[in-house]
């Protein structure tokens, strides 16, 4: 396989974006669409369609997020702090519990947001099965000690619950919302605009909520389509049949420009993890060895075309304190020679196509590792067909991205999950006491900047460990005409596309 960026035939993205201007017409030309002032409404293509009907309780979660329809007691600032949301105040009362007032706000529906409506969205979200993600290292319990005022007890000590109750999965939604064993946010949340409709995986209609509590929304509406294409996304930003296409493919910036093209840094990191537990880099010399082979600005040069940054560790630009706490990774091995490497068996190296830049990256990887000596065959596959090996530890190295802010925009969560022995995304099979120990110490600090260097510490026994081989940072690449749109959000943590402030100049 070259190691070329290959451009797709254009026969396929044509059809792909005739095939999204259908249901875009459909949202545009609706009496309600008209009568809130058509010429003025948001056309957005989103990449990911909705795989659970838009329940809060997966993914769909963020994308409820990232068009502005949800809310929950708390969001998040640029470094991840918890800000007043549905809640315009907390404290902490003991390790385990937390009282947080309510600001004045009503529902989409008309219903008023009181604490019996935060203690049975909580409530729900915690008996969901399967539970949202960002419950399932935390058990909560929630009660209205009056109208405005909720009291919320851990099981364990939870010095992120504030942050935890940013996640979208714990949007707050009104009683209308709740029947036949489901959660349905069309009409019943808080957000700036409100989901009229949803036509199954295709599209769906926003309106301006006028009874938002920061002020009304200055667009009348927004009208979504659901592409998973790319070059169908910025072909339909290209022919001005969308005003917003959410995440731009890096071959397809160019050929938009600079005025279309908005780029920043995420807090995806993509890196090589190495199997720790059997195979050829179960040797930490071997892990060593592959360290030494691999060149992350070849990837950030003949892969994303500049368009990235070189890994410095498992955190990047994305996660903006992390560079200033850093330290250098500790207990790292000696590297195998050559010889020694050319006479292991050969490895498997996997990825998966669902991010279109990660196969190319696995050929130059391998490419790589063979020219240290390694002997390696490659597996590239749908996710779906990787995620059970990968977790079951019968690949060698795999290449994946990982977002590293998680649940909770704090690394710990991603920390514990992939790299300690309980972890529940372990794809290095990682088991080490001392960054075991590190992961719990950081995660038992309160306070934000001691917990940040405790989580450097981890970082660097994990990188001492070479269980996994930081690639790139990825930057995210968000589509709009800047001389006709303003107010897109460009957040690194993807929880945030439109707000309140999006416009058509």
């Amino acid at each position: 396989m070259s190691t070329t960026r290959s451009r797709r035939s254009p026969l396929p993205a044509v059809a792909a974006t005739a095939a999204l201007l259908l249901p875009l017409a459909a949202c545009s030309s609706s009496g309600d669409a008209a009568a809130s002032g058509d010429a003025q409404r948001l056309r957005v293509v989103m990449a990911f369609p909705p795989a659970q009907a838009m329940s809060p309780y997966g993914d769909d979660a963020v994308t409820l997020s990232r068009l502005a329809v949800v809310e929950g007691l708390t969001t998040l600032d640029g470094n991840g702090a918890a800000r007043p949301a549905l809640a315009a105040s907390w404290s902490r009362t003991d390790a385990t519990t937390w009282t947080f007032t309510l600001r004045d706000a009503v529902f989409q529906d008309g219903e008023t947001v009181d604490a019996d409506a935060v203690v049975r969205s909580l409530t729900a979200a915690g008996k969901a099965s399967p539970p949202p993600r960002v419950l399932s290292d935390s058990k909560l319990t929630a009660t209205a000690t009056d109208a405005r005022t909720v009291r919320i007890v851990t099981a364990d000590a939870d010095p992120l619950l504030p942050q935890r109750l940013a996640n979208p999965s714990l949007a707050i939604l009104s009683a209308g919302a709740y029947g036949n064993g489901r959660a349905n946010p069309v009409g019943h949340a808080t957000g700036p605009f409100t989901m009229t409709g949803l036509d199954g995986t295709a599209g769906a209609t926003l309106e301006r909520n006028p009874a938002y509590w920061g002020g009304e929304a200055k667009a009348p509406g927004v009208d979504v389509t659901f592409v998973a294409d790319g070059t169908a996304r910025a072909n339909a930003l290209r022919t001005k049949a969308v005003d917003i296409a959410e995440y731009v493919p890096i071959a397809q910036a160019p050929l938009l420009g600079d005025a279309y093209v908005h780029e920043f840094p995420s807090a995806r990191t993509n890196g090589l993890s190495l199997n720790t537990r059997r195979g050829v880099f179960s040797d930490p010399a071997m892990r060593a060895a592959a360290r030494e082979a691999v060149d992350p600005k070849a990837l950030v040069d003949g892969v994303y075309e500049g368009r990235a940054d070189t890994a410095q560790g498992l955190l990047g630009p994305g996660v903006p304190w992390a560079a200033a706490a850093r330290t250098v990774p500790t207990g790292r091995a000696v590297a195998a020679g050559r010889e020694e490497v050319a006479g292991t068996k050969e490895i498997s190296l996997a990825t998966y196509t669902n991010r279109p830049e990660l196969p190319e990256v696995a050929t130059i990887v391998q490419q790589q590792l063979r020219a240290r000596g390694f002997t390696v065959k490659q597996v590239v596959r749908d996710y779906a067909q990787l995620e059970a090996d990968a977790l079951a530890g019968k690949y060698d190295a795999f290449v994946q991205a990982r977002n590293t802010l998680l649940d909770t925009a704090d690394p710990i969560s991603y920390l514990a999950s992939d790299f300690t022995c309980d972890g529940s995304f372990n794809i290095s099979q990682l088991c080490d006491e001392r960054v075991d120990a590190a992961v719990d110490e950081a995660a038992s600090r309160a306070a934000t900047d001691d917990r940040h260097r405790a989580e450097m510490a981890v970082e660097a026994a994990v990188l001492g460990s070479d269980a996994l081989v930081p690639l790139v940072h990825e930057r995210f690449v968000q589509g709009y005409d800047e001389a006709r749109v303003e107010g897109v959000a460009l957040d690194p943590m993807e929880r945030t596309l439109i707000t309140a402030d999006t416009r058509v100049g």
